[in-house]
């Protein structure tokens, strides 16, 4: 059994329309859009592609504003943009964010800046120590 290719491709927010255009151009499936904070401490916004017999993965980086793909892939960027836009407050021009996806709507200040961000773990650990006196 082969394992399927993964292929990281940087590039710029202004790259994100003429990328997705091409690959519906060509009946190629966007299979996820991402977000994360890096290990930089900056936003990281991936865009999944299924090109066999690779993954192809365009990565965005240290951008809060960036333009939707929603009218290219329809609900299948849509809600991945909503979730990354509620969960981190990044802004995907062009999206329809007027109601709530998953959050209650009195849960934020900010009508839908979103402000929730996991804590890692080791900074969870880091924290209970200082509470806890240790070193």
């Amino acid at each position: 059994m082969q394992m399927q290719e993964y292929k990281k491709i940087m590039i710029d927010k202004d790259q994100i329309v003429p990328v997705a255009e091409r690959m519906r151009k060509n009946g190629v499936w966007l299979t996820m859009i991402h977000g994360f904070v890096n290990k930089e401490g900056q936003m990281e916004i991936c865009y999944d592609y299924q090109v066999e017999p690779a993954v192809e993965s365009y990565h965005v980086v240290g951008e809060m504003t960036v333009p939707s793909i929603g009218e290219i892939y329809d609900v299948a960027a849509q809600w991945p943009e909503r979730e990354i836009n509620e969960l981190f407050g990044v802004t995907f021009e062009g999206l329809d964010v007027s109601k709530r996806l998953f959050l209650p709507e009195d849960m934020l200040e900010t009508q839908g800046k979103g402000q929730i961000m996991v804590t890692p773990l080791s900074e969870l650990r880091r924290l209970n120590r200082e509470e806890a006196g240790e070193q």
